[in-house]
């Protein structure tokens, strides 16, 4: 699973998610794309599953990249534990997505398998989804 090799800081803010993308909103690598449609933090192990959902449905041809990170820890404390006593230890990484974000990019295949791909992918993610394309916004 993705998660950074090192970070200038162990634990993060919880903040809340405002506004639209302000870069990664346009396809840069492939021909087809899936977009985010509203604000979530979507964990590590969400990008793994759908990584996997559109590799296999693609049946290895083609090509995929993955345009989100997970660089925010989220910290949990132990069940049953007592309020106090310090913020829990970092349990697993998410990244913040933003409108208009473009999460997955695929190429090498044909627009009927890219869509198929990117709708198994868009169905282990938390968030609305739009499948896109160079040619045009379907």
């Amino acid at each position: 699973m993705l998660s950074p090799k090192r970070t200038k800081y162990r634990k993060a803010h919880k903040g809340r998610i405002h506004g639209n993308a302000k870069g990664g909103t346009s396809l840069n690598f492939g021909e087809y794309g899936l977009k985010a449609l509203e604000p979530e933090r979507v964990t590590a192990r969400q990008i793994e599953s759908a990584r996997r959902a559109i590799t296999r449905s693609m049946k290895r041809a083609g090509r995929v990249w993955i345009r989100i990170f997970p660089d925010v820890p989220v910290s949990r404390k132990p069940a049953e534990v007592r309020m106090g006593s310090g913020k829990g230890s970092p349990e697993f990484w998410v990244c913040r997505v933003k409108p208009g974000r473009i999460m997955f990019e695929i190429d090498g295949v044909p627009d009927a398998l890219a869509r198929e791909a990117l709708a198994l992918g868009a169905a282990k993610l938390p968030i609305k989804t739009k499948f896109i394309s160079r040619i045009g916004e379907a």
